[in-house]
Order: structure tokens, then sequence, then C-alpha cells
């Protein structure tokens, strides 16, 4: 089978090799299933850990087939895995972090836990976008934040992946949605539903935000972005969710209110609550842009320097 392999650190033009014959994954063992690759789902942690940024906390051994989040079908399922079938479409992680195989190839082992069935109304391409990104916007807006109607969140990334998901979701429970985005990208996410729309580029957002009595921040951006945000808070029940930075007690302190680092882990629950609310709601999954699996060090570099609108998918066809 094609795959994508690293066998060391470095630049991704210089370590990735796209293998014609890499060995297929064996059978799957019990609790795992064996999945014919459709789309796969390039992610910043992709090009992270090719660059070795991650080796401390997510050590590898080489080689090894990069990618997390996948869109595909059941080839086999293991002892154990009763309720996903042969032929069925699911979607969902398999990287070798947690046990997976990698999904930059076009086929891989996956743990039945980390996978569910793929929304029916989304394609592969789109399907494969969405597992670690809506996953974390759940996770942040429903498990952690408890989101609710008439709340208002302040979403900064608005047009990435997680931040495109994390509107609509959040227009789906009712609340209030401001966002920070580049001026390119203001109609993007004004039709996903934000109603206040911040060029982060020119203005100041707590300067816009002058109320400063906001339930929520999701932040995907960081640094000085995620300590400007403490200042638009409720003081004693505001609380703040950052997908990179960990909580600042000092600012907790000082602003009264919690900051929550969030860790998002894909599981099928959630994945299966996640698929029935992009169909029942016709959820929008943007692919920015597809590339085929040939080109995967394109598409890495491609997600780290261009700050993609929704998502980078790699196609197996």
């Amino acid at each position: 089978m094609k795959s994508a392999r690293i066998k060391g650190y470095g630049s991704t033009r210089d370590v990735i090799e796209i293998e014609q014959n890499a060995p297929v994954p064996s059978d799957p063992s019990e609790g795992k299933v064996l999945v014919k690759i459709k789309a796969a789902g390039v992610n910043p942690i992709d090009w992270k850990i090719s660059e070795g940024y991650m080796q401390q906390v997510m050590p590898i051994e080489f080689p090894t087939t990069l990618g997390w989040d996948f869109s595909g079908n059941v080839e086999k399922a293991g002892a154990g895995v009763s309720d996903i079938k042969q032929g069925e479409e699911v979607y969902g992680q398999s990287s070798v972090v947690i046990g997976g195989s990698g999904t930059f190839a076009e086929m891989a082992l996956a743990n039945a836990d980390n996978i569910a069935r793929k929304p029916i109304t989304l394609r592969h391409e789109e399907a494969a976008g969405l597992p670690t990104v809506g996953v974390s916007a759940w996770q942040a807006l429903v498990d952690i934040i408890g989101l609710s109607k008439g709340q208002k969140i302040l979403i900064h990334g608005g047009a990435g992946g997680v931040g495109s998901i994390a509107i609509q979701l959040a227009k789906y429970i009712g609340a209030y949605v401001a966002t920070t985005v580049s001026e390119k990208d203001k109609q993007f996410v004004k039709d996903l539903g934000a109603d206040e729309i911040i060029d982060y580029k020119t203005q100041t957002f707590e300067d816009v935000l002058t109320s400063h009595d906001y339930d929520a921040v999701l932040d995907t951006v960081g640094g000085e972005t995620y300590t400007r945000s403490f200042k638009i808070l409720k003081k004693g029940s505001g609380i703040i969710v950052s997908t990179l930075e960990q909580p600042n007690q000092e600012l907790m302190e000082k602003f009264g209110v919690k900051a929550i680092f969030e860790l998002s882990q894909v599981t099928s629950e959630r994945l299966t609550k996640l698929a029935k609310w992009v169909a029942q709601n016709n959820v929008h999954v943007n692919v920015d842009k597809t590339f085929p699996l040939e080109d995967a060090a394109k598409a890495l570099d491609y997600q780290k320097v261009a700050h993609p609108r929704g998502k980078v998918v790699l196609a197996m066809q």
C-alpha cells in the first residue's frame, strides 16, 4: 500500500517519504478495526510531530506513518467489536501515538474506541477534517464550559478548524458569538453565524467588546491573545478554555475567572454525538484545500504557514 512516512525528525520536505509498497497493517486484533482510508485530515500536530517538537511528550519509533484524522470504510473488525460492521463508513483517529497505525496511508488500524459512524451528510473529505476540531469544539463548549442559551462567548481564530465548528455549535446552543479573524475571513464567519466580527489585525478585541461581560472565551491562538482575553470575562463566573495555553494562576486571581487547558480526547461517544448533530443541523465543514497523498509534505507546509480557512485534507485517490 501507499503511505507517507518519516524516518527521522526534520523539515517536512526533507523527512517525509512516500512509500509505494509500505506494509499493510496486520489483521485487527481485539478491539481494533482495519479501515480503508478515503481521506485524512491534516492538523498542526502532524507537522509538529514531523519536525520533532512533540518528541518529549509523544515519542515515536521510526519509520512511522503520520496522521491522526480519517474517514473511510471498515475492511475488517477484530474480536470484541460488535457495533461496527464490514463496509460501513466510519471516521475518527488512528495515530500511532494512540495505538493506531497512522492515517496518511491507504489502510490503517484504529482502536474501536476512537471511531464512529461517519456523518451521513458529509463527503469523506469533509468528514476526515472533523474528528479533532469537531471534538475539540464540542468538548470545550459543551463538556467544559457548559455554554447555554443567551450567554456570550468570544471565539479566537473563528475561521480555523476548531473555530469554524465552534461558531456553529455556539449558535446552535443559542449563544451570542463574537470572533476574531482577518479581513479576508469576515464574510466566511458571518455566514457561519457569528454575531460580532473583529479584525484582529486592525482592531483590539478588548476595546471593541467594551461591556467586558462575556461568559466564556475559547482560545485557539495563544500568547498575548490569551492573556488579554481575561479582561473581557465576567468576574466571578467567567471561564476561558485554551487549546494551547496552560492556566495562568495570576490572571485567574486578578480577574476572578476560571482558566482551563483543553486536551482534546476523541472518543466514540463524542464522535457519535458530533455526527448526529452535524447530520441533523447541516453543519458546514469547510475544506480549504485538498492534496493527494503524494503531496503530504506540501500539505503539512500549507497547514503550517497558510492559516487555512477550515481544514486541509489528503485524498487517497
